[in-house]
């Protein structure tokens, strides 16, 4: 897919305009410099045209600091991949010592490039946009992208380049893949294992990545859509409001998901914030897989894995229909089988029973099971539908205008499980009660 990298130096509104131009929000957009750092991917789709936007982090030259330099080699990445280049500059701040040098940096690619003059939002910033001619380009695009001022002009731009192959994709066959837990499990370089590439930026800083990093690769004519989410922190661990606004957005990538790849490190162990994270995922309805990384790291014989899985799963007690294994980002170990649980989830959220079939199966096997565990003396359910998958949603309706108890709710979603599998996925169980039932109450 034709591909266009936005880049510059920090805080001149690339994310704003990644965002304006992907029609979301994905990018994290703040007045805090450095909030971008990974390469972020988002097709953008115009006039039947679709093409591949990269958003990247703020580059400055020669700094010595790791988060920095790594985002400075991510902008390289994302400049060698593009098509076409978009150079954005400030309007306000004129034309600084560093947008020279990224200038010379982005004309060395030898790749064709648009000088975008940022927040131009008045008659006097746009008059003033004159200045950059001195980049020595031949036409400039003023643009607001906070304002959409000049931006339909430059989209314009970038859709003449685009080819008109380049028609828009159907999503509705990948798997969307969650990475979540919390900072420092090793989920940017689980990522980066999964596509081959250094595609997330990987330090031993918590923290370090922001934004829900969007990544699509193919495995076994499989595509997958990973999302590398930010650490989720505990509350009151969040000052900078970058980071808070990265528990957010790793919130709501859950909303989006199909599987959610809960990593917890097993040198550290399973803790409140790892179930906390999980609580998240099984809201969202995600179906949900318990990576345990680092076990290079773990001293283990043949019961370490039995009873470490033990422990784990008594501090994850709501989560016990997730399938957990044993993996390591950094060696490869058990990655690719990972793969093939979220093939079995993804099948198994899309199971659909039918009506008939499941009344049949409530009223004869469940109802004998009921009346073997000495729970219920009748079967407590009038009628039951499935309403939805993914995840698998029941509507039910009780007996006698009362709700059933928490119990029963639960005895009837672990026979549904054991008879239908929804292997690794939550079900929903939504209690209906009839007016006249309750009117007689």
């Amino acid at each position: 897919m034709f591909r266009v990298a936005i880049v510059g130096r920090p805080n001149v509104g690339k994310s704003t305009l990644f965002n304006r131009l992907t029609r979301t929000r994905k990018a994290i957009v703040g007045d805090e410099p450095g909030i971008t750092r990974d390469r972020m991917y988002e097709t953008a789709e115009w006039d039947n045209r679709a093409f591949e936007l990269i958003d990247t982090g703020g580059m400055i030259p020669n700094e010595k600091d790791a988060i920095p330099e790594q985002i400075l080699e991510q902008a390289r990445v994302a400049m060698k991949e593009a098509d076409l280049i978009l150079f954005i500059v400030d309007v306000r701040d004129g034309i600084t010592p560093l947008d020279e040098a990224l200038n010379a940096l982005v004309r060395a690619t030898g790749k064709e490039y648009l000088l975008v003059v940022n927040k131009a939002d008045s008659l006097r910033a746009e008059e003033g946009a004159v200045e950059f001619y001195n980049l020595g380009v031949d036409a400039y695009w003023p643009i607001s992208a906070e304002h959409k001022d000049g931006v339909s002009e430059l989209i314009e731009e970038i859709v003449r380049r685009v080819p008109e192959s380049e028609t828009p994709a159907d999503r509705s066959q990948e798997i969307r893949v969650s990475i979540v837990g919390r900072p420092n499990v090793g989920k940017s370089s689980l990522l980066n294992r999964f596509v081959g590439e250094e595609r997330s930026i990987v330090t031993d800083v918590p923290g370090t990545t922001r934004d829900a990093v969007d990544t699509l690769f193919t495995h076994k004519d499989r595509t997958y859509r990973l999302i590398d989410t930010a650490g989720i922190r505990r509350k009151g661990k969040t000052e900078l409001m970058a980071e808070k606004l990265s528990v957010i957005m790793a919130r709501k990538s859950l909303e989006r998901t199909d599987i959610a790849l809960l990593i917890i490190d097993a040198v550290e162990g399973a803790t409140a914030l790892d179930a906390t994270i999980g609580g998240y995922a099984h809201e969202a309805g995600a179906s949900v897989i318990l990576v345990v990384n680092k076990w290079d790291l773990v001293e283990r014989d043949a019961y370490t894995a039995i009873q470490m899985e033990e422990e784990f799963r008594d501090r994850l007690k709501f989560l016990e229909y997730a399938p957990m294994i044993f993996v390591s980002a950094k060696t490869g170990q058990r990655v690719a089988k990972i793969l093939d649980l979220v093939e079995q989830a993804h099948e198994s959220r899309q199971t659909r029973v039918p009506t008939a079939e499941l009344n049949e199966f409530l009223g004869t096997e469940v109802q004998e099971a009921l009346a073997t565990g000495g729970r219920e003396s009748k079967f407590p359910l009038k009628y039951a539908s499935q309403v939805g998958v993914a995840p698998p949603s029941f509507v039910v309706f009780p007996r006698g205008g009362k709700k059933l108890h928490f119990s029963t709710i639960r005895f009837l979603t672990n026979q549904l499980r054991e008879r239908y599998g929804f292997f690794a996925t939550p079900i929903r169980i939504i209690q209906r009660i009839r007016k006249r039932e309750e009117a007689r109450r």
